[in-house]
């Protein structure tokens, strides 16, 4: 008697199960998706991931529609290297990230700001990045004729002009009170960026998350004890922590400034010198312009870009080639919506492929060929209003240092062409410089460039 029962709870429950899978079936709106793979069960297109992205699609995604797709997925990533989605990078759309992105961008705005005073018209913090760069150019200068890993100096650079801005000091040295030295810092930056770029399995099988498949999560809470010891410590310096939400906050958003304005502005020269070492004519061309608007016996100023066209369309072809994300930071549809005749159900991840548009062969001639020539022709900006070149992306998710970041990759670049002479170590050849990248949140050079460097101005200008 008592196994008839459970059998006919059993039966009942089977027959309601069946009722309910069936009626949702029916009452299913028929979606007319995008073209793509049948989804496998369970993992669904998980073994088929594939990116396409197009000037009109990054146009729809970042612009026409962009307050559809201003969101943000959870990732593991957002929740263990951002204080649990805090920062302006992996935080939801809401009141919380609109606060903290204009808090960022009041700090921004100081930072490119002009004053009025003794010195009409010069910026800010202006200063701040000639002294780093010329303490760069002079430590370059000092190890002329050795082989050297230019993006150590470059990160530093990068590090110290940021930290200078936004904290009032460099907190990166070799003291004895120092927190992390810049060797120990600049190898977080790279396991940060790198981790922010991994698909994690468990980011989209939400099920095997808590298995920790590859050993991402774990590197990632490492990675955070680590960020947060040298936040603390610079946060004390401040007396900013006046409550644990608050600083929380604050933390993310130095953590914003340092990560991102460094990573930017060091791949991109980095790769920039990369090039032109492969291309001596193109280096001739820029030298030549350089002697020609800015001289011999000085530096070249923020001031002068404007006036050095190829300089700039130098930095404009880097960032085609090798943008600093090659997939924009994923977002996420906060409504059911149409793009192209096509459904796309809320929640839906949308990935914009900026270094599949930098080479679109219908955009570009020639798209795999490093020619700057080609801007001096037409007229883009990489300030989010071309989409055929955005690198720092576009609409309310745009970075929002991309002024400054601009600043210090086109400064940095004109003084090293304008400073000194390159070469490859070993006689190595150009045809021979190692071009392969690691894919992350970022794409830096998978080996970093070893290079010589010669002083071709006048001794006096390379003393601090």
């Amino acid at each position: 008697m008592e196994a008839t029962s459970w059998t006919a709870y059993a039966a009942v429950f089977l027959a309601t199960l069946f009722l309910l899978l069936l009626s949702k079936y029916l009452l299913q709106r028929k979606l007319h998706l995008p073209p793509g793979p049948k989804p496998w069960p369970i993992i669904g297109n998980l073994n088929l991931i594939g990116i396409g992205s197009s000037v009109e699609m990054a146009k729809v995604f970042l612009k026409t529609m962009d307050i559809n797709f201003v969101g943000r997925p959870k990732t593991a990533a957002g929740k263990c290297t951002t204080y649990n989605y805090s920062d302006i990078t992996w935080s939801p759309y809401g009141s919380y990230w609109r606060q903290a992105r204009r808090m960022c961008m009041m700090e921004y705005s100081v930072i490119n700001s002009y004053r009025r005073g003794p010195k009409l018209g010069v910026n800010t913090y202006e200063y701040i990045r000639a002294e780093e760069l010329h303490s760069i150019l002079h430590n370059l200068n000092k190890i002329s004729g050795k082989p050297i890993l230019l993006k150590d100096y470059l990160t530093t650079l990068s590090l110290n002009v940021i930290s200078r801005m936004v904290l009032g000091k460099s907190y990166l040295n070799e003291s004895e009170n120092s927190i992390v030295t810049p060797e120990e810092f600049k190898k977080m930056l790279d396991e940060l960026f790198l981790l922010n770029g991994v698909l994690s399995i468990g980011d989209s099988i939400p099920w095997l998350d808590f298995m920790d498949l590859q050993g991402y999560v774990k590197r990632m809470k490492i990675l955070s004890k680590k960020f947060d010891k040298f936040l603390e410590h610079v946060l004390d310096e401040h007396n900013a922590k006046s409550n644990a939400v608050e600083n929380y906050v604050a933390k993310d958003m130095v953590d914003d400034m340092l990560a991102g304005g460094t990573e930017s502005s060091a791949v991109t020269v980095e790769w920039a010198i990369s090039e032109l070492l492969k291309k001596p004519e193109i280096f001739k061309k820029a030298t030549e312009e350089l002697d020609r608007v800015i001289g011999q016996n000085r530096w070249v100023q923020e001031k002068d870009i404007p006036n050095l066209p190829y300089i700039e369309a130098i930095a404009k072809e880097t960032m085609r080639l090798h943008p600093v994300a090659p997939m924009l930071v994923p977002r996420l549809c906060l409504e059911d919506c149409k793009v192209a005749g096509y459904d796309i159900p809320k929640g839906t991840r949308v990935l914009v492929s900026v270094w599949t548009i930098g080479r679109d062969p219908t955009l570009w001639d020639e798209p795999e060929a490093f020619k700057p020539e080609r801007f001096r022709e037409m007229s883009i900006d990489v300030k989010g209003h071309d989409f055929e070149l955005s690198p720092f992306g576009a609409g309310r998710r745009m970075c929002p240092g991309n002024s400054l970041g601009l600043k210090v990759i086109q400064a940095s670049l004109a003084n090293l062409l304008h400073g000194f002479n390159w070469s490859l170590p070993d006689n190595m050849t150009p045809e021979e410089l190692n071009m392969e990248e690691i894919f992350g949140l970022s794409t830096p050079k998978k080996f970093p460039l070893s290079t010589v460097v010669e002083p071709r101005l006048p001794s006096k200008l390379y003393s601090v």
